[in-house]
Parts: C-alpha cells; sequence; structure tokens
C-alpha cells in the first residue's frame, strides 16, 4: 500500500466514518442533484417547460455520479458546478436542457453546505447525548464520595466526585442547548440568483412575484427546511458559518475544561481515564501511564477553537454580493471543525464510560486537609465551652501555619488535631476533636444537588434522546 501523500489525521485516525461520509464527495454530489431534482420538479409545478419525465430521469441518476468524467470536464471548464451540470447531462439527456435552470453556482454549493452542517450537528447533539448519558451513570455511582474541592488547584472545601460530575455536565448540557438552537433556526439559502435578486427567475415567471416566493417553498419543503433565508446577495450570510463553528468551539472549550480536569486528576492519582492491558505509556518510561486521550481531546479542542475564527474573518470580509475569497477556505474549515469535534466527543464518550476512581487515594488526601477544614466547627465547640471567639480564631491561625509547616517543610503528618487537642485554651479531647474528622460533614447538599441535577436538567435530555443512546459505542481508532 502506497502511502506517498499526506493524508488528513483527523480521517485516518480520529473521526468517525459517520461523520466522514457527511462531508465526503458522494453525499455532496449526491445533494447537489437532490437540490436540482427539487428545482425541476418545482419549475414543473409552477408552470415552466419541465416535464415529469425529465424529472423521473433526473431523479433516476442521483446515485450514479461518474466521477471520472465530472474531473474532466472540471479540467476543461475551470468551474465545479459546470463540470457536474455537463456529467449529469450525460446520463440524462432528456433532462439536459432544464437541469440547473434560472440557478447560480451557489444554489448547489450554498444550499449542500447547510444541508449538510444541519446533518452533522444532528449526528454532534446525538454524540453528546451518549457524553451526558455515561457522566450521569457516573454522577450518581459517586454522588456522595467526599473529595478535595479545589480552587487556584489549592485545597478548598470538600465536594463530591459526582457533584465535581455535574459541572463537566452542565456545560455541555449548555453546548447542547446551542446545537439544538442551530439545528432549529438553519434556513436554506433558496434560490436567489446571481446577486439574491431573483431576477432569472421573476424572467422565466413572466414577472410573477408570487411564483418566485413559492420556488423558494417548494425546494424548502422537499429538502427537509421549513423557510428559506429572507435577503441574501448571491450567498447566504457567512455569519452562519461563524454562528455553526461558534457552536462547535463551545464544544471543545467545555471537553477541553474535562480533559484538563482529568489530567489533574491522573496526577493525583485520584481519578484516571482507560488504560488498556497491552497499552503503552511512554517508550522510554515503561511504568508511564499517561492520559493520552484526555491529551488528545484538548490538542484538538484548541484546534476547533483556533479554527472557529476562519468564518468570523470570513464573514468580516465579504464584499458586496458576494466574492469568492469564501470557497477555498470554507471547503476547509466547516467540515475540519466537525470532523475534529467530532473525534472529540467520540473521545470523550470513550473515556466518561470508563473511568477509574481510586477511593481510597481521594480519603487519603481528604483525611489529609480535613483538620484544617474542621477548625471552625472545633472553634465553635470550644465557645460552647466557654472560650473567646476571637482568642480561639488566632489560636487555631496559629496552630495550623504549625501544622502546615510540619506537612510542607518537614515531610510529615497533618498533626493539627494533636496540637489543639494539647493547647488547653480548647478544653477539648483528642475523642472530642476525632468525632470532627467525619468527611461526609462536610459536603453541604452535594448528594442531593446531584439528585436534583440529573432528574431535572439530565434524565429529560436522555428521555427526549433516547434513540441516541442506542446507537454505536465510543470506539478508539488509535
Amino acid at each position: 500500500m502506497k502511502k506517498d501523500k499526506y493524508e488528513s489525521p483527523l480521517c485516518s485516525r480520529y473521526a468517525s466514518d459517520e461523520m466522514q461520509y457527511l462531508f465526503s464527495p458522494d453525499k455532496k454530489f449526491t445533494t447537489w442533484r437532490r437540490l436540482w431534482v427539487a428545482l425541476a420538479r418545482a419549475e414543473m409545478e409552477l408552470g415552466l417547460p419541465v416535464t415529469q419525465e425529465q424529472v423521473d430521469e433526473l431523479e433516476a441518476h442521483v446515485q450514479d455520479i461518474d466521477y471520472e468524467t465530472a474531473a474532466k470536464f472540471e479540467r476543461e471548464l475551470r468551474h465545479d458546478v459546470m463540470a457536474h451540470v455537463h456529467t449529469y447531462g450525460l446520463q440524462c439527456p432528456k433532462a439536459m436542457p432544464i437541469i440547473h435552470l434560472g440557478a447560480t453556482s451557489c444554489y448547489v454549493g450554498d444550499n449542500t453546505d447547510v444541508i449538510l452542517m444541519r446533518e452533522a450537528l444532528c449526528l454532534v447533539r446525538d454524540e453528546l447525548v451518549r457524553v451526558l448519558g455515561h457522566l450521569a451513570a457516573f454522577a450518581q455511582r459517586y454522588r456522595a464520595l467526599p473529595t478535595l474541592g479545589f480552587t487556584h488547584f489549592q485545597p478548598a472545601q470538600l465536594v463530591t466526585v459526582g457533584k465535581r460530575a455535574t459541572l463537566w455536565m452542565n456545560e455541555l448540557l449548555m453546548d447542547l442547548q446551542e446545537v439544538e438552537y442551530r439545528i432549529s433556526t438553519l434556513k436554506l439559502l433558496g434560490c436567489k440568483g446571481t446577486t439574491g435578486t431573483q431576477a432569472s427567475f421573476l424572467e422565466l415567471f413572466d414577472g410573477d412575484h408570487d411564483k418566485c416566493m413559492e420556488l423558494d417553498r417548494k425546494i424548502a419543503a422537499e429538502m427537509g427546511f421549513e423557510a428559506t433565508v429572507p435577503v441574501s446577495g448571491q450567498t447566504y450570510s457567512r455569519k452562519t458559518d461563524y454562528a455553526v463553528l461558534s457552536t462547535l468551539s463551545g464544544i471543545a472549550q467545555s471537553a477541553s475544561k474535562f480533559a484538563t480536569d482529568l489530567r489533574l486528576l491522573c496526577n493525583l492519582k485520584e481519578v484516571e481515564e482507560p488504560f488498556e492491558a497491552h497499552q503503552i505509556g511512554s517508550s522510554a518510561m515503561p511504568y508511564k501511564r499517561n492520559p493520552m486521550r484526555c491529551e488528545r481531546m484538548c490538542s484538538l479542542a484548541r484546534y476547533v477553537m483556533a479554527d472557529a475564527l476562519n468564518p468570523a474573518i470570513t464573514a468580516a470580509t465579504q464584499w458586496f454580493e458576494r466574492t469568492l475569497d469564501d470557497s477555498a477556505n470554507k471547503r476547509l474549515s466547516v467540515p475540519e471543525a466537525f470532523l475534529a469535534v467530532d473525534a472529540i466527543l467520540n473521545i470523550y464518550a470513550n473515556v466518561a464510560d470508563g473511568l477509574v476512581v481510586h477511593e481510597k487515594v481521594i480519603e487519603k488526601h481528604v483525611m489529609e486537609e480535613l483538620p484544617f477544614m474542621a477548625s471552625e466547627n472545633i472553634m465553635m465547640d470550644a465557645v460552647k465551652k466557654g472560650g473567646d471567639r476571637q482568642q480561639l480564631h488566632e489560636r487555631i491561625r496559629v496552630l495550623s501555619q504549625q501544622a502546615g509547616a510540619n506537612v510542607k517543610d518537614r515531610g510529615e503528618a497533618n498533626n493539627l488535631i494533636d496540637l489543639i487537642a494539647a493547647d488547653p485554651l480548647f478544653g477539648l479531647n483528642k475523642e472530642e476533636l476525632t468525632a470532627h474528622m467525619c468527611p461526609a460533614r462536610y459536603i453541604g447538599r452535594c448528594p442531593e444537588q446531584v439528585d436534583a441535577f440529573l432528574q431535572a436538567e439530565v434524565n429529560p435530555v436522555l428521555e427526549r434522546y433516547s434513540e441516541a443512546l442506542k446507537t454505536r459505542e465510543a470506539e478508539l481508532k488509535v
């Protein structure tokens, strides 16, 4: 097998077959042909000289595209749409005179782009749901397992492992809402002509404005859309591409946040991504267990976030009714953003489904910090026994620093409880102090928050998209 040409890693290593198909030549050019069929049918129904026989001939050859002939025409004509018009016409000689009647290239190009983006967003939506399903099960299982919370990556008040997972899920739910919004609001370009005036169709329909508008409606309905854009130049506004890629960028941001958290947890040896029996973490250090899946998520997410700048700049630099400097950029930036997000969510689902929790390590870390967190409760007990709150506060501050120095400077265990027990100012014995060393007392409403969040926010989504949970398993290519 020859390997002497560049191939996109997004295809060979990362993205699913389903997403690759959506941006394949077959999907693109068969959609072009479906649009030409829709145009011919609508024109026939509105009284133009297009026959049912011609429409039937076009429909019969939607799938059997002669790519060699199309490539030959494009080399000669330097125009991809006209190359495919001629290729289609050779297969449909009766319909050849009416193919693309009144239309401009953006009729097939732009409408296809919108169709493919909407289908790709539906696939992304289902992938988000699968990730949410795995995280929901994880959050429920660990809803009450105390773990150190972190602010500034410094130990803070306790949370639970399950509560932390709800933070990841909440951002994915925000992304899902964005995806749903994009799917519901995308509109076809329709048949707007070379500068968006529909002049060619007004001519074809002998000045009948109603038929021009009805043509748009018929094509939109056949292609599964409720509406076309209200006004346009030759193209739909390139802000549409930016809006879609911004949504994908949001997913990348959420996934990168999760993956970064997990990489930090992996370093702490508290929670790890799946690691297979024969997996190698490092070519030089055989003991290594690197979080390569999460690192890959972060890497691809960075690409998507940067890629979202492409349609932003393109939208900002379009001239009047259209320029063609969008075309080459769109061919790269839009499909590759979808392929990368598809890969990210596939990895995310794989990781979320196989998270490894090391409960003993988590407990060890909690108990190392718990004396500091229990200090306020200890102070309150001492006040109840007649102590002065301000004096006790100052004394705990001094003893906490001493205990901290024992940990940091001497490598010893946290002995704050012993120091307090030995200090007569508190009037508390070791047994009374140890009673405060129960982690479950310091997790607040975490279990209840997990339950409420799953019931009110996540479960309705999982029920609404239950079919998505039955589809393919998350499987890594490499």
